[in-house]
């Protein structure tokens, strides 16, 4: 068996017996990925033990705008002063409650950052932003360098600077 990270192919990965505590992202990943897919709001990327067909963990990635206000004056005093600038949203991010504490978190967002970060260099984006559900899930995020909002802290964002230093830290 052999982890793999991919688009998902909702015929073919299993995903109804997902379960990760949060019921947001349980039933998201349930009931309205595949819908998200097809409307093009946002690509889904699963964890899979292959050839086993169940999703293990999963992550979403899209499109998305800052409003420079927002964000932190050391580092939006270096962007042009346009009012809304261009970033990635890592909008949810959840591993199965059988397989958590196996490191599996950091595993697929360290490749939601690789994906983003290589998408740069066709479509501009200079950070990626994530909203974290709860305390814990903002401290996970916090330990690879995200910052919070000035005025939310449970919205939080990564300059695409520091995603290609961590991305180098862990040699992808």
């Amino acid at each position: 068996m052999t982890l793999t990270i991919e688009p998902l192919a909702p015929r073919r990965h299993r995903r109804s017996a997902f379960c990760c505590g949060q019921d947001s992202l349980d039933s998201y990943i349930r009931k309205q990925a595949s819908q998200d897919l097809k409307k093009r709001v946002a690509m889904v990327f699963v964890l899979v033990d292959s050839p086993n067909p169940d999703v293990i963990a999963y992550y979403t990635l899209s499109s998305y705008t800052v409003h420079i206000t927002e964000l932190s004056e050391s580092f939006a005093k270096h962007l042009p002063r346009y009012p809304l600038l261009p970033a990635t949203l890592l909008g949810r991010l959840a591993v199965d409650s059988t397989h958590q504490g196996k490191h599996l978190g950091e595993l697929i967002l360290i490749d939601a950052l690789k994906k983003a970060l290589n998408a740069t260099a066709q479509v501009a984006s200079l950070a990626v932003i994530a909203e974290a559900l709860d305390e814990k899930a903002a401290n996970f995020y916090q330990k690879y360098g995200f910052q919070p909002f000035k005025q939310n802290p449970m919205k939080l964002y990564l300059s695409m600077k520091s995603v290609e230093a961590l991305c180098q830290t862990f040699n992808i």
